[in-house]
């Protein structure tokens, strides 16, 4: 899963260690902007980290001091509506859907600007860690467009519908301090750390049960439905449990005062 492509090149790199999959969305020129290459190389490494066993984590993060500038606006209005939405944001779902519905935890580490479409990215991650300096805009009003890649979605579940309508809106940056005040950020760092405690983070998760975190992430991901269909999906999942290799290992390493290991069976 490693990527070796030049930094200029719009896209996305890969590095794997320890359980962690590393992804860097690299389009420094543009902040980091949505460019086609990046986007595809992005799903890409989704795909490969969702579907590998031994990847317990992924953290999301960007290139040269910042997130994500959103949108390639250069490449805008160059298709008619109807291709606009069969291709373009046929794509961006599907990455949205990896990152919300892929049974990992995903953790986003935003230094600079996380702008539009790089807001919702970070919004749609598990969990957001943010530098103290980083700023967060949703401003697709400001370009006569809808928030996408599921911002009405991801939003309003964080931090409730009346701070997502003011945010929409208005169109205003928010400051990360304030971003976190709302729900937004889960995690403050300092200016260049929010990587190194996005690793930390990480390196936590890594260590606990992996079908645990994955079953738990689908259960919040189903929390919006009746509490009789939540119920019935949360006793399917922990029957699943109780049979698992993990769930012995951890009842075992509990009795005996000791590290468990967990593999994902």
């Amino acid at each position: 899963m490693n990527d070796t492509a030049p930094a200029e090149e719009a896209t996305t790199r890969a590095a794997f260690a320890d359980g962690i999959l590393e992804l860097t969305m690299s389009n420094p020129r543009r902040r980091n902007a949505l460019a086609p290459g990046l986007r595809m190389a992005l799903i890409e490494h989704l795909e490969q980290g969702l579907a590998d066993p031994e990847c317990r984590a992924i953290i999301l993060t960007g290139d040269g001091g910042h997130f994500c500038a959103g949108g390639d606006i250069s490449g805008m209005g160059q298709q008619t509506a109807l291709q606009g939405r069969a291709r373009m944001m046929r794509v961006s779902h599907r990455m949205l859907r990896l990152l919300v519905e892929g049974e990992k935890p995903v953790i986003a580490a935003v230094e600079g600007h996380a702008a539009g479409a790089g807001m919702s990215i970070a919004a749609a991650c598990d969990i957001v860690v943010a530098s103290r300096a980083a700023v967060f805009t949703c401003s697709f009003n400001r370009i006569g467009l809808v928030p996408d890649l599921g911002a009405a979605w991801t939003l309003p579940r964080r931090i409730g519908l009346g701070p997502t309508k003011m945010m929409m809106f208005r169109g205003k940056p928010v400051a990360a301090e304030e971003a976190a005040r709302l729900g937004l950020v889960d995690a403050l760092a300092e200016p260049g750390a929010a990587l190194a405690e996005a690793r930390a983070i990480a390196r936590d998760i890594a260590a606990t049960a992996p079908l645990s975190n994955g079953m738990a992430k689908q259960l919040i991901n189903r929390s919006n439905g009746t509490l009789a269909e939540f119920l019935k999906a949360e006793a399917d999942a922990q029957a699943l449990l109780y049979q698992s290799e993990d769930h012995r290992e951890g009842r075992d390493a509990f009795m005996a005062k000791r590290t468990p290991s967990f593999v994902g069976r």
